[in-house]
């Protein structure tokens, strides 16, 4: 490993150091990388002890990262490469909760609940809960009021997670979709709303990104 903060690649510069200073290595945003960048960006982070995790990646890339490292793991649904080269043993009493408003959320959701079972934590899932069908979520409510942290991904209007905010005493990480019809301007409409939620408490990322959400609620659930 390079000892001034970042090994050169040429077309990318790795920084070696981010976990000492974020406490999680450097992600791989995939989409606009070749599947050969890919592949050498996670080769060369191989070289160090930190898991490793690389989003956006498609069955391609991994295919060609799976040449380099046998042992990556692909989760297809959230398009995410993990390699695990250290077990953290999560706190059971501090379980992050990731839900949906519906199934078609479920791939942006599902990548907030690997990252942050990546980063050490106890998650839960709790899918297609949306207002459409409230009774769905009022079922759910034991795990709903346990969790530590909540990730609520929703699209169209994005009312779940002001309905979330308005019934726990926890941070509520709201994660816009891009799911939803013309109005919705592909996940627009669920922002707008989420940022403007009458619950206190309901924090926003950006459109579909399941890594910040995922990656802010670890960092949460690890306060003490």
């Amino acid at each position: 490993m390079s000892t001034n903060g970042f090994d050169e690649l040429g077309f990318a510069k790795i920084d070696n150091q981010r976990h000492e200073r974020r406490g999680f290595p450097e992600a791989v945003f995939c989409e606009g990388k070749t599947k050969e960048q890919v592949a050498k960006i996670i080769q060369k982070m191989n070289e160090g002890k930190s898991n490793i995790l690389a989003t956006r990646a498609s069955a391609e890339t991994f295919a060609a990262v799976k040449e380099l490292i046998p042992e990556a793991e692909y989760h297809e649904l959230a398009r995410l490469i993990v390699v695990r080269k250290e077990e953290i043993t999560p706190d059971p009493d501090r379980v992050i909760l990731v839900m949906t408003a519906g199934t078609s959320d479920i791939p942006v959701a599902e990548e907030a609940a690997v990252t942050a079972e990546l980063m050490g934590h106890k998650v839960e899932r709790v899918f297609d809960v949306g207002v459409a069908g409230i009774h769905r979520l009022f079922a759910q409510q034991e795990k709903v009021t346990s969790a530590n942290v909540l990730v609520v991904a929703a699209g169209m209007e994005g009312a779940l997670a002001s309905v979330v905010g308005g019934l726990v005493s926890k941070p509520v990480i709201a994660l816009p979709t891009s799911i939803g019809y013309g109005a919705s301007f592909g996940g627009v409409a669920a922002l707008l709303g989420m940022l403007n939620s009458c619950a206190a408490g309901v924090s926003v990322v950006n459109i579909d990104n399941g890594f910040g959400a995922g990656r802010l609620a670890g960092i949460i659930n690890a306060m003490r």
